[in-house]
């Protein structure tokens, strides 16, 4: 038994073996092993009778062959050898070792990353067992030779595997980089990778079993796929992930991406889906119950088209929310006459579900801020007021699978309200402007992910006309009309992925018919409390917000009616200092409002 610690073995001549073993047993730790042909070399014992094993075992060891592998295994010699901890082979134009000459080899990689190429030739036997360890490079068996090769504890194979005789992967990943074949496969939580995006590589395999996932790249454009043999036998529950990309085919038709002779088989995409471009794509097996098509008939809106829609179609719900809590203010300036100039705050938050109008159903979440002044301006008989506001809003959008989008939104504007005290007939305008920074992140089927933003703007207006009607005992009565109208700048952007979208300008035009009716408390100290409920109904009329993923046109059509409650109260705390607070609930053809809120403070003389 040869002990080897942190030594160098080198050889002078060409054609020179760093070490050689003949029915013999050594081990290395650290060092290096360098030969002129081998680094290292296994043959039969002088005189020998019968094969006889030879055994070794590197530690962290370097094994270099300068003109042939670093490892020969040949002379029909049988040999058992343990790469450990780091151990490395370097051979001659990247063969790094061979099995020849109807030799045996069991051959047991451990937490080590090898770089080159493994050779099984002369009717020899090898067998191959990675553990939580890495090959770089091909494994090529000779016809008349065997190869059994084993991945084990999260085990990573680069290359291809040409006539292998078996593989069993557990818990591992094989990456292609070429046409493979295999004659029996069996797979537990493992992934074979066939080739990266935009590669098409086959993969042959004589019979398949377990539990395995195969990825690969389709292209209905150039008719081209991935594609996975199997000559024999399939059992077992695999899935299929197709890569994604932002580009669309050229033509929908079907893509042949699996083919099991026999066997009962199943093959599901993973996510459900294969997204290419502005659609996705679902996998449907053949009458035949042996072959598996990508099918373009199956076409459904992809997760990039449905955040670019959602993005583009949320600016308007955006403005709305905002101005919900601008129209509450001016609405608890009526209830005092609006006589005093006054400095206010509001914080508010609703949440929005669209559906699915287009393919394109997301929840919107907003929260926001607004502060603002106002002044009463006496003009005739009526009383005037105008004031400005400003503020800042953040909506995040929560899409199928993962995906989501965020805008952030700041605004300013004017508003202005008359108030006729004798008749309570009364006007409110508001004009508002928005800068949208707008940001998507979209989560693809195969596990991908893809990021956009893009900054555009907007502009609104909304009118109402109304009448307060004072009754008995502080009752009061308000119905009004109303009327907003809301236009968002056209834009075009790319998320990362390449996929392409564009929108034209957005618009909504809203009108609504409402009452709100409640009571009005006089407290000690000129201190009051003013409760009330509102219901109106609206109507979106625009329904034509076109936009484009891809050249592809769709329409975000939120057009429809709807019907909206609320409650509030407003209450004056003392000479100088108001506060309110309002819920609403609204429903409607595309649009729910599950809630929103707002809560305001104002200070005025």
């Amino acid at each position: 038994m040869l002990e080897l610690r942190n030594t160098l073995v080198d050889t002078t001549q060409d054609t020179g073996i760093g070490l050689s073993l003949q029915a013999a047993h050594a081990s290395a730790v650290g060092g290096r092993l360098e030969g002129g042909l081998h680094g290292v070399a296994f043959s039969q014992g002088f005189n020998e009778p019968v094969r006889a094993d030879s055994t070794l075992k590197l530690d962290g060891t370097a094994v270099v062959g300068r003109n042939g592998s670093a490892v020969y295994i040949g002379d029909g010699s049988e040999a058992t050898l343990d790469l450990l901890n780091g151990t490395t082979l370097n051979g001659k134009d990247g063969l790094i070792l061979e099995v020849d000459q109807a030799s045996r080899a069991t051959v047991n990689v451990g937490n080590s990353a090898l770089e080159g190429n493994l050779n099984i030739s002369g009717n020899s036997t090898a067998a191959f067992t990675f553990d939580g360890a890495s090959l770089n490079g091909n494994i090529d068996n000779e016809a008349g030779s065997t190869t059994n090769v084993r991945l084990q504890n999260a085990s990573t194979l680069t290359g291809t595997l040409n006539n292998v005789t078996s593989l069993t992967a557990n818990g591992s990943h094989w990456q292609m980089t070429g046409d493979s074949r295999v004659a029996t496969m069996s797979l537990t939580d493992s992934t074979v990778s066939l080739g990266d995006a935009g590669e098409f590589y086959r993969l042959s395999i004589g019979s398949l079993a377990g539990s395995g996932t195969f990825v690969m790249s389709a292209d209905f454009g150039q008719q081209q796929s991935s594609f996975i043999d199997i000559s024999g036998t399939a059992t077992g529950n695999h899935t299929v992930v197709v890569r994604s990309t932002g580009i669309d085919p050229i033509v929908d038709t079907r893509l042949h991406v699996v083919h099991a002779e026999g066997g009962d088989a199943s093959f599901a995409l993973g996510g459900g889906t294969a997204d290419l471009g502005a659609w996705s794509y679902k996998l449907v097996q053949d009458s035949n119950g042996k072959d598996w098509y990508l099918d373009g008939s199956t076409r459904t809106v992809s997760p990039g088209t449905r955040t670019a829609m959602a993005l583009f179609n949320t600016a308007p719900t955006v403005w709305y929310g905002e101005l919900a809590s601008l129209r509450s203010r001016m609405g608890e300036l009526r209830y005092n006459d609006g006589r005093s100039a006054g400095l206010w705050m509001r914080t508010y938050g609703s949440k929005y579900n669209v559906a699915d109008a287009s393919g394109v159903g997301y929840s919107q979440n907003q929260q926001g801020i607004s502060f603002g002044a106002d002044a009463p301006l006496p003009i005739g008989d009526g009383q005037w007021l105008i004031g400005l506001l400003a503020g800042h809003s953040r909506s995040d959008l929560d899409l199928t699978r993962g995906s989501s989008g965020s805008i952030d939104s700041y605004y300013a504007g004017a508003y202005t309200t008359w108030l006729d005290a004798q008749s309570g007939y009364y006007f409110d305008a508001v004009l508002k402007y928005n800068r949208y920074q707008n940001n998507a992140k979209v989560m693809f089927s195969d596990g991908a992910r893809a990021k956009g933003d893009y900054d555009n703007h907007g502009l609104g207006t909304s009118l109402e006309f109304g009448r307060h009607i004072k009754l008995d005992q502080g009752y009061f009565v308000e119905p009004y009309a109303q009327l907003s109208a809301v236009f968002i700048q056209d834009k075009d952007y790319a998320l990362s992925n390449g996929l392409q979208a564009e929108s034209d300008q957005t618009r909504s035009y809203l009108g609504k018919l409402g009452v709100t009716t409640g009571r009005r408390f006089e407290l000690d100290g000129g201190r009051s409390v003013q409760p009330y409920v509102k219901a109106a109904y609206a109507h979106e009329f625009a329904n034509n917000n076109k936009a484009r993923v891809n050249d592809n046109v769709f329409n975000n059509d939120l057009s429809g009616s709807r019907g909206e409650l609320g409650v509030g109260v407003s209450a004056t705390l003392s000479r100088s200092f108001q506060v309110h607070g309002e819920f609403d609930y609204s429903n409607g053809k595309h649009i729910e409002q599950p809630y929103g809120f707002n809560v305001g403070l104002r200070y005025f003389w």
